[in-house]
């Protein structure tokens, strides 16, 4: 490639040896062919989008079990107002539309063989709960 002057471009086709330059020329040497774009895609790919995903399904055994504690003390308190809902005569819709939003996170495994027990019978505890109401 050749730059002729400040702004114009053109394409070389072959060194010229008997032409003398003028000031402000610039060309490229032509000692490398250009290099194949098919590497270039093939890297692109590796780090595209499936990437992210793999590495957002990798989880720390530590944080699945955070997470798993969090949704159970999600239900409980979930299970809790519809407790004091039935006993103050107050009971209402919302209360049961968030038993059942903790009931769908309670599916999860933590990793954690007693804390799995214990989810599994909190969850059957709200099951319970939403059929006597007619939400299962």
């Amino acid at each position: 490639m050749r730059v002729y002057g400040p702004n114009r471009t053109s394409l070389a086709v072959a060194p010229n040896v008997a032409r003398p330059t003028s000031g402000g020329t610039f060309s490229l040497g032509q000692t490398e062919a250009p290099q194949a774009q098919n590497a270039a895609v093939a890297l692109r790919t590796l780090g595209g989008i499936d990437a992210l995903i793999a590495l957002q399904g990798v989880q720390d055994p530590g944080e699945r079990r955070r997470r798993a504690v969090k949704y159970g003390r999600r239900a409980l308190a979930a299970l809790d107002e519809l407790k004091i809902g039935l006993l103050a005569g107050t009971l209402d819709r919302g209360t049961m539309l968030r038993l059942k939003a903790a009931a769908a996170d309670l599916q999860e495994s933590s990793g954690d063989a007693r804390l799995d027990q214990l989810l599994a019978e909190i969850d059957l505890r709200v099951g319970v709960e939403l059929a006597k109401a007619g939400m299962s």
